[in-house]
């Protein structure tokens, strides 16, 4: 037994000398969501994943070249409409993030005023921010309320403020809970004039780029119905037996490609040409 006892009690006085020397927690690096992701959660949409994308875009563009096989009989323009129906989905959240991105544009100054004012009255930053909820923005209530949900039920300010990024999912967004982040850390009483300035600015941003919209809205209509117009007339054209029977061999298939080709390439330059300067997320 005394060799037994001297052994535990050895064990025991190396585990408490071992529990003073604390090792240090690693780095919890944020898993970074795919360009997808990125794209639905810009668009608002929480309840689709990218999978779930890529798979609605297969299944429409199989379900529409089935369709136009059925009515053309033609494989290759149904194929050729099927990569556009299969495009389709994309094509529309993409259309929603960039209107989400307009609306959520013109109301950060509001935003900001709002915390600036709270921020003035006292309030603290947990509670300047659950304030939005009910006096902030109608279309940014919902997000600031589920912010608050967050933060009573946890009461931990950093992890509440890294959901609220996630989703609002906006460059802007990224700067102001930055900025609270930094603030409640470290301290600071030029917050408010902060604020102020970041109001003024992104007014101004918000002012210069809607007439810079405006002004490209005709031109980029007008590429896109000039890379349209060949297709309609080609889903015409499908209603004819012998426009058919000319697509259907190797070298109307080859004009097809080619053609679609040409389409994909000329619209991918005109929205690069342009497309103006977006803001990237690099606060997350």
């Amino acid at each position: 037994m005394a060799p037994l006892v001297g052994v535990l009690a050895g064990a025991g006085l190396f585990l408490i000398w071992w529990s003073f020397w604390e090792k240090p927690a690693a780095l919890k690096r944020r898993p970074r969501a795919s360009r997808l992701e990125d794209l639905l959660a810009s668009a608002g949409i929480e309840k689709v994943t990218g999978t779930g994308l890529v798979a609605s875009c297969l299944g429409l563009g199989i379900f529409v070249a089935l369709i136009l096989f059925v009515v053309s009989r033609s494989w290759p323009i149904s194929v050729c409409f099927g990569l556009f129906g299969a495009w389709l989905p994309v094509s529309i959240v993409r259309w929603r993030a960039n209107r989400r991105t307009a609306v959520l544009r013109q109301l950060w100054p509001d935003v900001v005023d709002h915390l600036r004012s709270a921020i003035r009255a006292g309030l603290s930053l947990p509670e300047a921010l659950i304030q939005l909820g009910e006096k902030g923005p109608e279309e940014l209530r919902h997000v600031f309320r589920d912010f608050g949900a967050d933060y009573r039920a946890g009461g931990q300010f950093d992890a509440s403020l890294n959901k609220l990024k996630d989703r609002l999912a906006d460059p802007v967004a990224d700067r102001i809970v930055e900025a609270l982040r930094l603030t409640r850390e470290v301290g600071g009483s030029d917050l408010g004039k902060l604020l102020g300035t970041l109001a003024e600015f992104l007014r101004e941003n918000a002012r210069t780029r809607s007439e810079l919209e405006a002004r490209q809205s005709w031109t980029v209509n007008a590429a896109r119905l000039a890379v349209a117009a060949p297709w309609i007339v080609m889903l015409l054209l499908a209603t004819r037996p012998e426009a058919v029977n000319a697509y259907n061999t190797p070298m109307g298939a080859g004009v097809l490609l080619g053609g679609l080709v040409v389409s994909l390439v000329c619209y991918s330059i005109m929205l690069r040409i342009g497309a103006l300067p977006q803001d990237e997320r690099v606060l997350r």
